[in-house]
Order: C-alpha cells, then sequence, then structure tokens
C-alpha cells in the first residue's frame, strides 16, 4: 500500500486502512516552528504571523526540517483573541505570542460584531491565503488549520478568571458568548476549507476536566466543541480536537465529543483510552519536555512504543517549546517513517 501523507492522515480519519500511523504537527498550540529551524532557514517569528508568504514558507521549512508530514498554519493561538479585540503581544523569534490585555471584564459586557466583517480583519485572511498556497503547490501534502476552541478564545477576550466564575454565576451570558466565539470560529475554519485547508484541529486548553470539572465540562466544552465540529463537518472536512490535561474527570464524557481524532497530553494512556473506547481515533503523545530535552534515543524509543500500542497518529502531546531540539523532532519522525 504506497500511500501520499495527505492519503494516509484522511484515510486515518475516516476509518480506513493504512500502511502505517500518521505523524503530523497540526500548527496552533501545537506548533513545531522552534529556534532551530528558523534560524537554519532565515524565515522567522514574529514576522511570518502577519504575512502570507512567510507563513507558507515557513510551513514548508517545518515540514522540510522536522520531517512532519503536514503544513500546519497559523503558528499560535491569538489571531481569533486579536480579531474580536484583545491586545496582542506578538512575542520574539524564542517566545510565541500571547494576550496581554483582554478586551472585556466579565460575560455580561461583551460586544456583538458582525462575523461576516471580522473576516476580513487581523490576520485571518492572511492564514487563509497562506493555507491556500500550500494546498496549491503541495496536493500531496495535508494542510492543518488551526483553530482556539470556543472556551480558550471566550477565555482570551474575556479576563479568564473572571469568565470561568461566571460560568457558575451568570449562565446566559456565558452561553451566549459561547454561542457567538462558536460562530466566528466555524466562520473562520470555513475560510480556511475554501482555500484549501486538509483537516482543521481545534486547541483548547482551558476546556479540561482539571479546569472545569466535569459539570461545566459537559455543559460548556462538549456543547459548544460539538457545535464547532458540526460547523467545520457540514464544510467538508474531518476535525482534530486537543484535550490538555489528565482526561480522568471527564473520560466518560470523551465519546460524546464528534471530533474525527482526539489528541491528548503525555499523562493519558492511550492504549489503555482505545480499549476502553474502541470507537475513538487516537492521536499523540509524545512528551514535549523529552522533545525539548534532545535525547533522540529515548524519543524514537518512546514512539516505537506508541506505534505499537496502536495509537492512530502520531503526535507531539502538547505545544512544543521553541527550544526544542531538531535531532529530537526527527528521531520521532524518523521512528514512524521506518515502521512498514
Amino acid at each position: 500500500m504506497s500511500l501520499s501523507p495527505k492519503e494516509r492522515l484522511l484515510n486515518v480519519l475516516h476509518n480506513k486502512k493504512v500502511d502505517r500511523p500518521p505523524v503530523i504537527c497540526t500548527g496552533g498550540m501545537m506548533n513545531a516552528a522552534i529556534v532551530d529551524v528558523m534560524t537554519h532557514t532565515g524565515r522567522t517569528l514574529p514576522e511570518a504571523h502577519f504575512e502570507a508568504d512567510l507563513m507558507a514558507g515557513l510551513s514548508r521549512d517545518v515540514q522540510e526540517q522536522t520531517g512532519f508530514e503536514n503544513f500546519g498554519i497559523p503558528f499560535c493561538m491569538t489571531v481569533e483573541a486579536e480579531v474580536l479585540g484583545s491586545e496582542i503581544d506578538f512575542g520574539t523569534l524564542e517566545c510565541e505570542p500571547k494576550i496581554r490585555q483582554e478586551v472585556f471584564p466579565s460575560v455580561g459586557a461583551v460586544v456583538y460584531r458582525d462575523i461576516r466583517q471580522m473576516l476580513d480583519e487581523g490576520r485571518i485572511l492572511e492564514v487563509a491565503e497562506a493555507g491556500r498556497q500550500l494546498a496549491k503547490a503541495h496536493s500531496d501534502v495535508p494542510v492543518i488549520g488551526s483553530l482556539t476552541g470556543p472556551i480558550s478564545t471566550a477565555a482570551s477576550i474575556i479576563d479568564p478568571m473572571q469568565f470561568l466564575r461566571e460560568l457558575r454565576k451568570d449562565r446566559e451570558n456565558s452561553h451566549r458568548v459561547l454561542t457567538y466565539v462558536s460562530d466566528f470560529l466555524i466562520a473562520y475554519a470555513r475560510l480556511l476549507v475554501d482555500g484549501g485547508a486538509t483537516a482543521i484541529c481545534i486547541g483548547d486548553p482551558t476546556a479540561t476536566g482539571e479546569i472545569l470539572g466535569p459539570l461545566a465540562f459537559e455543559e460548556y466544552a462538549v456543547e459548544y466543541l460539538n457545535r464547532v465540529i458540526n460547523g467545520i463537518h457540514d464544510a467538508g472536512v474531518p476535525v482534530i480536537l486537543h484535550i490538555c490535561g489528565d482526561l480522568k474527570a471527564v473520560k466518560p464524557l470523551i465519546p460524546k465529543l464528534r471530533a474525527d481524532a482526539i489528541s491528548t497530553d503525555a499523562m493519558v494512556n492511550l492504549r489503555l483510552l482505545k480499549e476502553e473506547y474502541p470507537s475513538i481515533t487516537t492521536m499523540g503523545n509524545v512528551s514535549t519536555y523529552l522533545l525539548e530535552d534532545g535525547d533522540p534515543d529515548k524519543v524514537a524509543h518512546t514512539t516505537e512504543r506508541l506505534v505499537q500500542d496502536g495509537v492512530d497518529i502520531i503526535s507531539p502531546a502538547c505545544g512544543l517549546s521553541t527550544s526544542s531540539s531538531l535531532a529530537a523532532i526527527n528521531a520521532m519522525t524518523g521512528a514512524v517513517k521506518e515502521r512498514r
């Protein structure tokens, strides 16, 4: 069976047979724009956050240098927050962008704008154009467009501690905010799909059982993640969902999420998760601490064990440090590709 990287990933996401797992890094909160790559190629951040040509070029650099079998865009989790009005610190070569100041103090203070208008603002069109360039030039490599999930996006435009309190104290406005944010994310995702994105990955690090607890996770995270996932499915592409942290508190709720693959942190035993819930397509979960530490032999051993455990898609367990070792990443991707 000879498959292109794009065919291999789509086959896995559609529950079809493959010769081996894909090995990918999705972009967004889980991007591989590390210092080793950028200093070698000369295309760097923060400049590549703003220009489609540079973004596409850096995504190609990452794919070529690391061996990951996809292009992932953008390289941060602040595109959505910027458009929705928050103040962004765009970081440096070694430091990723972050929220400098949320735009609203509470869920009751959110100003609701026209979503169609927002699609022409900020970096959205640059991200979509970068995806279009990559899809046009490399038809056999999947382009993954990455979104910040609805809970995390809401917590990036509202003071996060206040937002988390108001999920319980002001449920009406909390649901209103999350409906608005989710509809914006669907519109953004459809723009990426129109530009040629093969799949969409949602990273929602605030939507964990450890932060929300099982009741709020079901009421808010499951509800609005599925709203976004359904909207993306309607656009015709599969969805990968990354959930940070330990799943113990919310594990019975994971099968209710309608994503085509579930990516997890390193502390989650994906073999046991798959045994308990055979319908789940699993993704992960090579420790990012291990990749930063940089011992290629340890990385290769860990990766080989995940493949032997039947993990469907091999990927870093969460967001990579910009100081991660290129040699360690190559050991990870090489360990997958050498298996037949």
